[in-house]
């Protein structure tokens, strides 16, 4: 082959290659690139640690009921999965109904303007979002109402993305983020004028916790929107299919441990809040949210690969291949708790912090 032939061959796989990885890949295309993937703020040699680390607190199950443990446990599963997440799924982590002729991306935007419509918010309110990640939600919320939006995440690296997204998209005069634990909020009494939570407070230990904090920065009439992740009425705890499902969910997503949806009303009314309205917003007529996880199959072999290569020639961390194929293994059980309707990642409820008392 002579010289000519070599180099254009050469040329053809590298192309290839990197159309393969920076193009192909990445399901959000103003986010994260493969060649990027990274560890959060964790080094980069203490990846494949860290990952060690959170499976071993499943080793110690009474430690996923010490809310002390968790915030660390929680903070290190998002440093380890916060790229992968934002370059195979986008900017977005969380759930929403198919809606036909709609691709996923705009299904996913009117599922989160659904969230602040319905907490009655106007233009120059201040809204809080609880469990911001990079601030996907957040930024679509944000450009839709023109409210002033706050995100906290316990996740420094998540801060950091979160602020150059909103940048990027010009939207950091409505978007903030700050950094702390959502069961100790950094922020006064009284201090928004509305809230809601995307599938965030699943992180919590105990759910009543977070709910009192949020109950305690919201204005008196304020309202509170949350998409909750719950085993469902079909879910039965003396099935050892429908056990091992949902301890997979559990595992493979940080969670101390998945609630019934019949506690999620009862603990909103225990801290003080007026329930307006509850719906599971996976239940029919709704398009299957799991569809996008079915769908995504060869797109997971397509990035598995390209994670190990990328790892093989020490682009990224050592570990990000034991993380890559542990969300993969937590998708089917999501897929599988989806098919069997024993699990939903958007149980909503909406309350109201009740008006002071006139004396």
């Amino acid at each position: 082959m002579d010289s000519l032939s070599l180099f254009c061959t050469g040329a053809l796989l590298a192309g290839g290659l990197y159309w393969f990885v920076c193009v192909l890949g990445p399901a959000e295309r103003k986010g994260k690139r493969a060649t990027d993937l990274s560890g959060g703020s964790i080094s980069a040699e203490k990846v494949q640690d860290s990952y060690k680390q959170y499976w071993s607190f499943f080793r110690r199950p009474k430690e996923i009921e010490t809310a002390d443990k968790v915030p660390d446990f929680v903070d290190t599963f998002y440093n380890l999965v916060t790229d992968i997440y934002e370059w195979g799924w986008g900017q977005s982590f969380h759930f929403s109904p198919s809606i036909p002729g709609k691709s996923h991306r705009e299904a996913t935007r009117l599922h989160e303007e659904m969230a602040v419509d319905l907490i009655n918010v106007k233009s120059g309110d201040k809204i809080l979002d609880v469990g911001c990640g990079v601030g996907g939600p957040m930024r679509a919320i944000a450009a839709h109402s023109r409210a002033n939006v706050v995100g906290i995440t316990i996740n420094e690296y998540q801060v950091n993305r979160a602020k150059l997204h909103n940048k990027k998209a010009g939207l950091d005069s409505l978007c903030d983020v700050v950094c702390g634990n959502f069961l100790q909020m950094p922020f006064p009494d009284n201090t928004f004028d509305g809230a809601y939570s995307i599938e965030a407070t699943c992180h919590a230990p105990k759910l009543d916790e977070v709910y009192a904090e949020i109950f305690r920065v919201l204005k008196p009439g304020a309202l509170y929107v949350s998409y909750e992740w719950v085993t469902t009425d079909k879910f039965k705890g003396e099935n050892p299919e429908h056990v091992e499902i949902i301890q997979g969910i559990e595992r493979g997503d940080a969670l101390p441990g998945l609630r019934s949806y019949a506690d999620i009303a009862e603990t909103a009314k225990k801290v003080g809040f007026e329930v307006v309205k509850e719906r599971d917003l996976a239940l029919p007529p709704a398009e299957p949210w799991w569809s996008r996880l079915k769908m995504g199959r060869l797109a997971y072999w397509r990035n598995h690969v390209v994670v190990t290569v990328l790892s093989a020639l020490g682009i990224a961390p050592k570990g990000t291949v034991d993380v890559h194929e542990m969300l993969f293994k937590t998708a089917d059980y999501l897929t599988r708790g989806g098919d069997n309707g024993i699990f939903s990642p958007m149980h909503m409820i909406l309350c109201r912090k009740p008006k002071e008392q006139q004396n």
